[in-house]
């Protein structure tokens, strides 16, 4: 299998790395808009039917098809998911279920 992630293929062109790292938590945000808000998963995170973990995955395959149509740029796995999440904790779209498994979360 041929290695196909930029960051791979050129580890030293940080700039790049970074710019399209920004624009694809900015593709995120912007992707989070089109949404009602979004409930996160509830006691069971690996439901993977849930409609967060749906959104998660039509998401990252979406962003990969964008950085390559836009940036000529294919990011690894890592880079779409930390992109992802940055942009979940910046979103004011995400709704937190009260049983959301986080024991450090003090109940209503």
């Amino acid at each position: 299998m041929a290695i196909r992630y930029t960051l791979w293929l050129d580890p030293d062109d940080t700039p790049r790395h970074r710019a399209v790292e920004a624009d694809l938590e900015r593709y995120f945000l912007e992707r989070f808009a089109d949404y009602p808000h979004i409930r996160l998963f509830g006691a069971d995170p690996y439901d993977y039917d849930a409609p967060f973990n749906r959104l998660h995955d039509v998401l990252m395959a979406r962003a990969g098809e964008y950085c390559e149509r836009e940036w000529r740029y294919v990011p690894t796995p890592e880079q779409l998911n930390r992109a992802f999440f940055l942009a979940v904790g910046r979103s004011n779209k995400f709704v937190r279920d009260d049983d959301d498994g986080d024991p450090h979360r003090s109940g209503p």
